[in-house]
């Protein structure tokens, strides 16, 4: 399946599309299995694998799990330019186009452009917004960046155009791993209005009434990680929120 065109035809027939973020340093083996197992049976559309800082050496092993336990896309959402690995379908190349750190902007993506040259995945130019989540995340921190203030739909809707016009082929608005406040509906509305690229919504994502809200405002894809970490049961009904 060509990833990037999946997310293009969902956003031109109104479908809506729900990934299951895996941080590889949190689950595997048996559970991570399981867990592959179920989101098969709850309608996942896509696994997003990686993290803002990974401690363990297991990207490789837990997509290989998810590979052979299901006929789900996985895609590499990379927090560095180490997080590159050949099993995956598909790979989000990040810009964090919210801050004005020029490593995450093209630095990163230079040391990394040969092995993902190499690799054979599908390379998806992606715009990561990261937005203020109402307390610090490992996504800010890492990245050395910003979060655009909460409530500046105005602000988060130009920078989504600009990203756009530089030729990105999908908009991430995030609240980072863990977030207090998930991204406003308000605000994924004036992005989801003044760009024509998929739009990808996740953090702080607890019920699946706040994932159906995402929808409605405009969201092609809805990210779960941690609420599904901490009670693995939401699983149906997070997914179930796309119909």
């Amino acid at each position: 399946m060509n990833v990037l065109n999946h997310l293009h035809q969902a956003k031109q027939e109104q479908r809506k599309l729900f990934s299951l973020l895996i941080d590889p340093d949190k689950t595997g083996g048996n559970e991570l299995e399981r867990t592959v197992i179920s989101a098969q049976n709850a309608g996942v559309d896509m696994f997003f694998v990686g993290g803002s800082l990974l401690v363990s050496n297991s990207l490789f092993d837990c997509v290989q799990i998810i590979k052979t336990n299901c006929d789900i896309p996985v895609v590499l959402f990379p927090g560095d330019n180490m997080q590159v690995v050949p099993n995956a379908d598909a790979i989000l190349l990040l810009s964090v186009i919210s801050g004005r750190n020029a490593e995450m902007l093209i630095g990163k993506h230079v040391v990394a452009a040969p092995r993902l040259k190499n690799s054979g995945l599908e390379i998806i130019p992606t715009g990561y917004m990261l937005i203020d989540s109402g307390r610090p995340t490992t996504a800010s921190y890492m990245s050395n960046t910003n979060p655009l203030p909460h409530d500046k739909d105005d602000i988060a809707a130009c920078t989504a155009m600009a990203g756009e016009m530089l030729g990105l082929k999908t908009i991430f608005m995030d609240g980072g791993s863990g977030a207090q406040n998930a991204v406003s509906t308000s605000m994924i509305k004036r992005v989801s209005d003044h760009v024509d690229v998929p739009i990808i919504v996740g953090g702080g994502l607890k019920t699946p009434e706040m994932a159906r809200e995402r929808f409605e405002a405009g969201a092609t894809v809805v990210v779960v990680g941690n609420a599904i970490e901490k009670d693995g049961s939401l699983l149906q009904e997070l997914a179930s929120a796309k119909f």
